[in-house]
C-alpha cells in the first residue's frame, strides 16, 4: 500500500499534521518495481476555515508519501494565490 499525506505548514486554523489524501494498493513480485502516480487538485488542499467557508489558503505545504504514516518521504510545495 502506498499512502499520500499532505500538511498545510501554516494555516489560519490548527490543522492535522498529516491528512491522508490518497492511497493505492500495489502488489509486487520480489525485485519488481512500479511507478505510482497521484494527482493533487485544489480540493485536496481545501478545508473549512473559522467562518465555515471551504477554502484553500496560499502558502507552504508538505507532501508525504510512504507505506505507512510513520515512514514517509517528504517534499515541499507552495500554493500561490
Amino acid at each position: 500500500m502506498v499512502q499520500l499525506y499532505i500538511r498545510d505548514v501554516v494555516g489560519s486554523i490548527t490543522r492535522p499534521l498529516k491528512e491522508l489524501k490518497g492511497f493505492q494498493k500495489v502488489f509486487l513480485k520480489k525485485g519488481e518495481s512500479k511507478k505510482i502516480v497521484f494527482t493533487i487538485g485544489i480540493n485536496d488542499l481545501k478545508f473549512y476555515n473559522s467562518d465555515l467557508k471551504w477554502v484553500a489558503e496560499p502558502g507552504d505545504f508538505e507532501l508525504m508519501i510512504g507505506t505507512n504514516s510513520d515512514q514517509v518521504n517528504k517534499a515541499g510545495f507552495k500554493l500561490l494565490k
